[in-house]
């Protein structure tokens, strides 16, 4: 059973500061390089694989989520944490000497790992530590400080591998994890009853691999995190075709906007409800690829980012605070690996699909936009229609499965009430006490 946070916990703790600073690092580490993977690809000869310089690594991303979702549940956070932010250090040692496709491509499946692990445990271990009607915020702020690591990280990057080289930038990447690792040395374990590990815990049941509760939360992240994988596959290019001569630009500028909403729209989601700004960041971000589909001069470049950026920044506090609050509170490892592992698989089959489909045809490139927008759009129709859209997939979800009440409780107001609330009978099915507050319930 795992202890109730207390409504009165402060927010801004060491340990929550120090994950915050340890993400941001890890952020700045994996991200550092992506605007000049496509054309360093090309260089080795390998430019009919671009789409699978991110299509790889999500592979490994979604294929270890239910693994490290089940090892964050059970040996605890802070190893999970350990396991992704090694990856990032062992791959960037690795990337200079293994300088052909074949291994630079095994090394983008390898590297996966990282955000498969990392995210899931540091997910989990906020959700341990601040109180649940400021988790939206919570979630917000460890937000924001990964996209200074995203944001500020490309830019750097593409000047290092134009002052020095890429293999300059590898290294820094490496350097960058490890300091993620120093950081994360001063945490302490949350899981209160942690087992030793053992092979037998790799051993994945179809009970592993998925919250059922999270579903809805995977299936609006399906839909419009497609976006981000065309972007990180097509935006390099398009800055070079609109003569933008850094390739870091894009990201640097919709991370910055991005940053400039998590704060506020995570308080929104805290007070509104998760499932009013899941619909406007829905359409801002399929207004964001509408305008990436029409940009041929950098000042449009540089405002479709912006637009995306704000999507994504309303979108990103709010999908991960809802995802907390549908799954089981006992295995929130669980759920948030089954809402990670719908992120990967939006952004790797998107990546995979917008390459493959682009390959180097540039009047091809407003059509993979196109296609982002309408699949963005069927995320805000999937929420405005979410209970028969759930009765059509087969999904049971807390806000429409009947289960709790509607008390009303003005720190856990989340719009759809019902979803915020665990029914007694689940509770005693989990071990927890079953409280007089549905704050007391988590």
């Amino acid at each position: 059973m795992h202890p109730t946070v207390s409504a009165d916990t402060p927010l801004y703790t060491p340990a929550f500061l120090l994950l915050c600073l340890s993400h941001g690092l890890f952020a700045a580490s994996f991200n550092m390089m992506i605007p000049e993977l496509p054309a360093y690809l090309s260089s080795l000869g390998g430019a009919e694989y671009k789409g699978l310089i991110i299509a790889l690594f999500t592979i490994t991303a979604g294929v270890s989520r239910p693994f490290s979702g089940k090892l964050a549940d059970t040996i605890g956070r802070m190893p999970v944490m350990y396991i992704g932010v090694f990856a990032c250090v062992i791959c960037g040692v690795l990337y200079p000497p293994l300088a052909f496709v074949s291994g630079f491509l095994t090394l983008r499946f390898f590297h996966g790992f990282s955000t498969g692990f990392k995210p899931t445990g540091t997910s989990a271990y906020v959700a341990d530590i601040v109180p649940m009607h400021r988790r939206g915020e919570a979630m917000g702020i460890l937000g924001i400080c990964f996209s200074i690591g995203i944001s500020a990280s490309p830019p750097i990057g593409s000047w290092m591998a134009q002052v020095w080289s890429l293999d300059a930038v590898f290294y820094a990447s490496a350097v960058l994890a490890a300091l993620s690792m120093v950081v994360m040395a001063n945490l302490k374990e949350t899981l209160p009853e942690k087992q030793p590990f053992r092979f037998g815990l790799l051993r994945i049941s179809k009970d592993d691999i998925y919250d059922p509760l999270a579903l809805p939360a995977a299936v609006l992240m399906i839909l419009c995190y497609s976006s981000y994988g065309v972007i990180l596959t097509l935006a390099p290019d398009l800055t070079d075709e609109v003569g933008v001569g850094n390739r870091g630009t894009v990201f640097m500028l919709f991370t910055a906007a991005s940053i400039s909403t998590r704060l506020f729209a995570g308080k929104i989601s805290d007070q509104r409800g998760r499932e009013p700004v899941l619909k406007v960041s829905a359409l801002v971000i399929a207004a964001a690829m509408i305008a990436f589909a029409n940009t041929t001069t950098p000042v449009m470049l540089y405002c479709s980012s912006v637009l995306f950026g704000l999507g994504n920044g309303i979108f990103a506090p709010a999908i991960n605070a809802w995802t907390v609050d549908l799954g089981d509170p006992q295995r929130r490892g669980r759920s948030m690996a089954t809402m990670y592992i719908a992120l990967e698989i939006a952004i790797g089959v998107a990546a995979a699909l917008s390459g493959w489909y682009f390959a180097d045809h540039f009047e091809r490139m407003p059509a993979v936009f196109y296609a982002a927008a309408v699949l963005s759009l069927l995320g805000f129709i999937y929420m405005v229609f979410q209970p028969m859209a759930n009765q059509f997939l087969g999904i049971t979800s807390r806000r429409h499965s009947g289960e709790g009440n509607n008390q009303k409780n003005p720190t856990t107001s989340f719009g759809s009430r019902a979803s915020d609330v665990i029914s007694k009978k689940k509770v005693h099915r989990t071990g927890d006490p079953v409280n007089r507050s549905c704050q007391d319930k988590w």
